[in-house]
């Protein structure tokens, strides 16, 4: 039976200075922003003089070495950060023995056999412990090429914190330093959790992280994944699972969980974003699905995130071949997402170039007769993936999907009359233009007739409300902004015409007459047909 929680009241002082602590690899990183460090800040510069500040709750697991800090990081770091801001006030302005009483009790600990030093907090991953590190080492916040990075958030706090350190103390500095002192080392207080079982942690931090308190799936997924990893291999898993994450940095975690899903979905068949954790930690089960093991989700995570990367961004170096990273580019022109699991099974069969160009032409397809919003619509796409890798054969799904595609002339009628958003219309103006399904991103699109041409007596409101955006009212142009006060088809004409990009129909559009509803239809249509002939023929 295990012994329960050990709970006591403890200052800041008195906690920090009688151990070593650490943030071990499945804790969430330290991820306070300003919002966060300024209320910090304001709570404790308020109650400053109080006899007592209750700063929260801090779980520990206990352990012979360091102390795992299972809840309550953000509050140690952001603590310690602020105790090094004081320090190196406190050297610069000649308060040696206070220096020395903050460092020994927030930062350094001192081996008195050795008199060696070792830092009282210290973080798993090596690159973000380097940045506190140095932080404490020089009172000087380096500066930190990835923005929204672990390390770049610490260095933010770090300077918002000293910021906010010098102007209190700048009346009276030799005073504010004694009473900060005092104030965190004797008056500041946590309520302590110490688990005595260090290897229940990753359950300990679940339990607490989920209950009134959110917790991201990238979170929970990472606590399970080392939690199910050999305490010898942990080390090198995390830094593994890092070295994943951080390829998100610019898309945002979510992304990352995205990838994670995708990935599952190959070879699982569709789970919903919601199920993701629960499915993979054997927490959920569905009928005909069975999570892969950790080392297996390790391994097809690492074999598949080089192409996936390459959907994302098609100018990353990778294993895709320029056509595919043309299909790649279309569907980002287009953001769509939900058909990356298909493109993932379809890259590892043969023809793997024709049946991405299939998904391609069913997406467009679908997407001006109808849409891909519906969780339905992505369900089959998830279940179409897993099959493709169960037969290695992506022909497989064809009929399975056909109800997806319309005819031929569904297509070039909806083209012709429905009103699409901008990114769709330039994509399919693109694909006419240069007689292609996969165009590149050249010209701006912009609509000849506009509610603010005033003057444009040949197109009625109500008519133009109706054609403004559709195919037939669109042009591309090398201009990247219209010209101000085109009013009329004539201004049009002599004033954004000129300026088409290579192959646009400038001859057509030139024969013109007068731009109303009437010329909208006509050339709607020809420009529906044209793409039909593309999408189908």
């Amino acid at each position: 039976m295990q012994t329960p929680l050990n709970a006591s009241a403890s200052s800041a002082g008195a906690l920090l200075s009688n151990a070593t602590f650490e943030i071990p690899p499945f804790q969430r990183e330290y991820s306070w922003g300003t919002d966060e460090v300024t209320d910090f800040w304001t709570d404790l510069s308020n109650n400053i003089d109080s006899d007592s500040y209750f700063l929260g709750l801090i779980i520990l697991t206990d352990s012979p070495d360091r102390k795992s800090v299972v809840d309550g990081q953000q509050r140690l770091i952001t603590l310690t950060l602020l105790a090094n801001a004081i320090y190196h006030e406190a050297s610069k302005r000649g308060r040696e023995a206070l220096a020395d009483r903050i460092q020994a009790d927030f930062i350094r600990a001192i081996d008195y056999d050795s008199d060696e030093t070792a830092p009282r907090v210290k973080l798993s991953d090596l690159r973000d412990d380097g940045t506190l590190q140095a932080i404490l080492d020089t009172g000087i916040a380096p500066q930190i090429k990835e923005k929204d990075s672990v390390s770049a958030r610490m260095a933010e706090s770090y300077d918002y914190l000293l910021k906010r350190l010098k102007e209190d103390l700048a009346q009276d500095p030799f005073k504010r330093l004694g009473k900060w002192t005092k104030f965190l080392t004797d008056r500041l207080y946590f309520a302590v959790f110490v688990h005595p079982d260090s290897s229940s942690a990753y359950q300990v931090y679940e339990v607490i992280n989920t209950r009134g308190k959110e917790l991201t799936t990238a979170d929970l997924l990472k606590n399970y994944v080392l939690s199910q990893t050999p305490p010898n291999h942990r080390a090198d898993r995390y830094e593994e699972w890092q070295l994943m994450q951080r390829r998100f940095v610019d898309e945002g975690t979510n992304n990352f969980v995205q990838f994670i899903r995708h990935a599952v979905t190959v070879d699982a068949g569709h789970v919903l974003p919601k199920d993701l954790f629960g499915f993979l930690a054997g927490r959920l089960s569905f009928t005909g699905k069975n999570p892969p093991t950790v080392p297996d989700l390790m391994a097809l995570l690492s074999r598949r995130l080089p192409i996936y990367l390459q959907m994302i961004d098609p100018s990353l170096d990778g294993p895709a071949q320029p056509d595919a990273l043309k299909v790649f580019s279309a569907l980002n022109s287009l953001g769509v997402i939900a058909v990356r699991p298909l493109l993932l099974a379809i890259a590892d069969v043969p023809n793997a170039q024709e049946g991405m160009e299939y998904v391609l032409r069913l997406v467009v397809r679908r997407i001006v007769v109808g849409n891909l919003g519906t969780g339905n619509v992505e369900r089959r796409f998830g279940e179409a993936a897993r099959k493709i890798a169960d037969t290695n054969d992506w022909t497989s799904v064809v009929n399975d999907l056909r109800d997806l595609n319309p005819s031929r002339d569904d297509f070039a009628r909806q083209l012709k009359t429905r009103s699409f958003n901008k990114s769709v219309l330039a994509f399919m103006r693109r694909s006419v233009v240069e007689d292609s399904m996969t165009p590149e991103r050249y010209g701006t699109l912009h609509f000849i007739w506009t509610r603010q041409a005033d003057n444009w007596s040949e197109m009625s409101e109500e008519d133009g409300v109706y054609w403004s955006a559709t195919i037939g009212n669109t042009f591309l142009a090398e201009l990247e902004r219209r010209p101000i006060a085109i009013d009329s088809w004539e201004d049009f004409k002599a004033r954004l015409l000129p300026y088409a990009i290579e192959d646009e129909w400038s001859d057509i559009l030139e024969e013109v007459d007068q731009w109303d509803a009437e010329a909208v239809d006509e050339i709607g249509e020809a420009l529906a047909d044209a793409a039909a002939t593309i999408w189908f023929d």
